[in-house]
């Protein structure tokens, strides 16, 4: 048996995956390979950097210390150019890169303890690219850049942006690379908030989370009755913005229970579907 973890993109709600993960270390399910795509690839690669169930509690706390300015540091000069169309991007890349860099154990994909495939996007053709060989923090980097956002990373003579664009939950990733039980674990999206997001930042976000949420419903569609996937249940309702850090403790926590409630329940064979849409479960 192979055993995959995929891990969704959502910005600020990866802090959901750490609760899943968490839940998981503790019953004894772990990974033989990971997938990740935007902040589900820089999760996967703190796992697959520290490959014992017990560094699950290490990367709750780097979520619990996040801020929003670490990630997406403001400059309004910068915002401006990228308004006025001089640069591509409006917040520099510098935070995620720091925070990718300070956690990263390996410096090659193909050198991770934990196998390791992060999915990213070509910038120009919006072709779905996988990277497990090669510079480590250039894909996981490139894997989260959001377009607009932040600036599109050059690997190779190739120009990338964030791989939720083209598949924000590679199950058929994990399927190609030979995977005979694949859990998947999305951060979900916020189903539930009482208006629309006010900032720039916090529409872009919630709304590529909104879109990239139909794709991985059709995935599961297609792929549950030929697999053995396993879909851990997302929190819904969920009020939180994708652009929101200060939430992590609560999401981590609300995770963790809902979670290990679930692997209780035992029932993983259920219609995945279900658990995605809008307060379902």
């Amino acid at each position: 048996m192979t055993r995959a973890f995929v891990l969704s993109g959502g910005a600020s709600l990866g802090a959901v995956q750490v609760g899943m993960l968490l839940a998981l270390a503790e019953a004894g399910i772990w990974p033989d390979l990971l997938i990740g795509t935007s902040v589900g690839a820089i999760n996967a690669t703190y796992i697959a950097g520290h490959p014992t169930p017990d560094s699950v509690t290490g990367l709750a706390t780097v979520w619990r210390n996040l801020s929003r300015d670490a990630v997406f540091p403001t400059n309004p000069l910068l915002g401006l150019r990228g308004f006025l169309g001089k640069t591509d991007h409006l917040v520099s890349d510098t935070g995620i890169r720091n925070l990718v860099r300070s956690h990263l154990t390996f410096e090659r994909l193909q050198d991770a303890p934990i196998p390791l495939h992060v999915v990213t996007t070509d910038a120009t053709s919006g072709e779905e690219v996988v990277h497990s060989s090669g510079p480590a923090l250039d894909a996981i980097v490139a894997s989260a850049s959001i377009p607009g956002v932040l600036p599109p990373v050059r690997i190779n003579g190739r120009t990338y942006i964030d791989g939720g664009i083209s598949n924000n939950a590679p199950i058929s990733v994990a399927v190609d690379l030979g995977a005979t039980e694949i859990w998947v674990l999305p951060s979900g999206h916020a189903c539930a908030m009482g208006a629309h997001p006010r900032s720039a930042l916090a529409m872009v976000l919630h709304s590529i989370t909104l879109l990239v949420h139909g794709r991985l419903v059709s995935d599961i569609e297609r792929y549950e009755r030929t697999t053995d996937l396993r879909v851990v249940p997302p929190l819904c309702p969920l009020d939180v913005s994708p652009s929101d850090f200060s939430q992590a403790d609560r999401l981590i926590q609300d995770a963790l229970i809902s979670t290990r409630a679930w692997i209780a329940s035992g029932h993983f064979d259920g219609n995945a579907t279900e658990l995605l849409h809008p307060h379902a479960h």
